[in-house]
């Protein structure tokens, strides 16, 4: 009732101006109603009864223009966290810097934000200053308006603002036109902006790879320069940031994007190693193109099992070194899982408690050669079996093991009793030692025991 009210009293026209952005009317953005979230849609009316502005704003305006379905709906308001809380019953605010609300219906959560200026108010409060001395943006944690807002977002593709009340776009930079000719652009100078936040040149090739979109030339013309100041970026930010990048269901196209800007030292610096060596560029263009697939399907994708596969062509050339220096192989591989897993974390900083589930998917390979006995029985069994096959299946596509054996396993999960008792190997694995039995002292003396 509210939106139509709206519309009578003020009408609408397909273009329009207002306060530097242009506004577009569903004759010229084509986003319909019904493509939204029904929680952002009572979210941006809730806040529109009470007085408040209420967008739909960023990657899910982006993705609605390029016919996608976003896989989440924020909005952006000039109320402020307190106002929001008040008007939502389940809702949450969170962040201490700079606080954001988590409105909640169901299994839904919307996460409102005020908007943002560019800091500089923050920056005359304190220091007078908003960048360090490599430029990076100390303060930006100000309450704004909508064009400040818009202003200090990176790229004209995010800097887009649905009003679901009156079914208009509002695009301050040009953002709709970049959507329909597939480019990123950096609001503002380019430099200056990578300088305020080094992690946006990563963003830069994670959006490019994602939505198959080109880079604009005096967007990626200061990149080379710039990407030695990804060092000075906490190693927790890195690793959400190349998260986001191999989980986006574009992870083989996202790593050649990093590679081909020259980014992949800040974030992934293993791919030189990896992607010089034919057998290793093989394994991980097999893992990253699986990722991919069952993000595409829908199906679940494991982080650890996706960053045990760009460790293990070091682990395993570590794995071969300590061999070759005289260790046996079980104790070598163990040895060198822990080697790799510790020199990474200050590189990628991946999380311990990945650790466990990458370790036992590594610790498995070797068993799978043993196809004799009960072994094989007791590694069906085990808890991370279907993991630890599909990474052998892996390392038999690279080449790295015989293909016979990632055929076999694949065949002996399939048969019924008979026929796996029927394909069973000699037992070829390492026999168990027997126990010697232990003589009483008398008998090892050589003497008759007491009476």
């Amino acid at each position: 009732m509210i939106r139509r009210l709206i519309n009578k009293v003020f009408g609408r026209k397909s273009r329009a101006t207002v306060h530097g952005a242009q506004i577009l009317a569903p004759a010229a953005h084509g986003i319909r109603l019904d493509q939204l979230d029904e929680c952002a849609l009572r979210t941006c009316e809730t806040l529109a009864q009470a007085g408040f502005k209420g967008y739909v704003v960023g990657g899910a305006v982006r993705d609605l223009l390029l016919g996608k379905t976003p896989k989440d709906f924020d909005v952006a308001t000039d109320a402020t966290p307190e106002e929001v809380r008040r008007l939502f019953r389940r809702s949450r605010i969170i962040g201490r810097r700079f606080q954001i609300v988590h409105v909640m219906c169901g299994r839904v959560t919307i996460e409102v934000t005020t908007f943002r200026s560019n800091g500089q108010k923050e920056a005359e409060d304190d220091e007078g200053r908003s960048t360090d001395e490599h430029g990076r943006l100390l303060s930006d944690n100000v309450f704004g308006n909508m064009a400040d807002d818009a202003a200090r977002r990176d790229f004209t593709i995010n800097a887009l603002y649905y009003d679901p009340v009156r079914e208009e776009v509002h695009d301050y930079f040009g953002g709709v036109a970049d959507c329909k000719k597939r480019v990123l652009r950096m609001i503002g100078d380019p430099e200056t902006r990578f300088r305020e936040d080094p992690v946006r040149m990563l963003r830069a090739a994670r959006f490019a790879a994602k939505l198959d979109f080109h880079i604009d030339p005096d967007t990626r013309r200061p990149v080379a320069t710039l990407a030695p100041l990804l060092a000075n970026i906490p190693r927790a930010r890195i690793f959400d940031e190349a998260l986001k990048l191999l989980m986006s269901g574009h992870a083989l196209r996202g790593v050649h994007q990093l590679r081909a800007e020259g980014l992949h030292h800040g974030m992934l610096p293993l791919l030189d190693t990896i992607l010089d060596d034919p057998t290793g560029e093989r394994f991980i263009t097999a893992a990253l193109k699986t990722t991919d697939a069952r993000i595409a399907q829908d199906k679940p994708a494991s982080p650890a099992f996706l960053f045990g596969t760009l460790l293990w062509p070091q682990t395993l050339q570590r794995w071969r070194a300590l061999e070759a220096a005289g260790e046996k192989p079980q104790p070598a591989l163990f040895m060198a899982m822990d080697e790799v897993l510790d020199a990474q974390r200050g590189q990628l900083a991946i999380p311990r408690r990945y650790d466990g589930m990458i370790k036992e998917i590594w610790a498995l390979q070797p068993r799978f050669e043993q196809r004799g006995g009960q072994r094989p029985y007791r590694l069906l069994e085990h808890p991370r079996f279907r993991a630890a096959y599909d990474f052998l299946l892996l390392r038999a596509e690279s080449g790295e093991v015989d293909t016979e054996l990632g055929e076999w396993w694949t065949r002996f999960q399939e048969v019924d009793d008979d026929e796996r008792a029927a394909m069973l190997l000699a037992d070829s694995g390492p026999k168990p030692r027997r126990k010697r039995k232990r003589k009483k002292p008398a008998d090892a003396a050589g003497e008759a025991p007491s009476a």
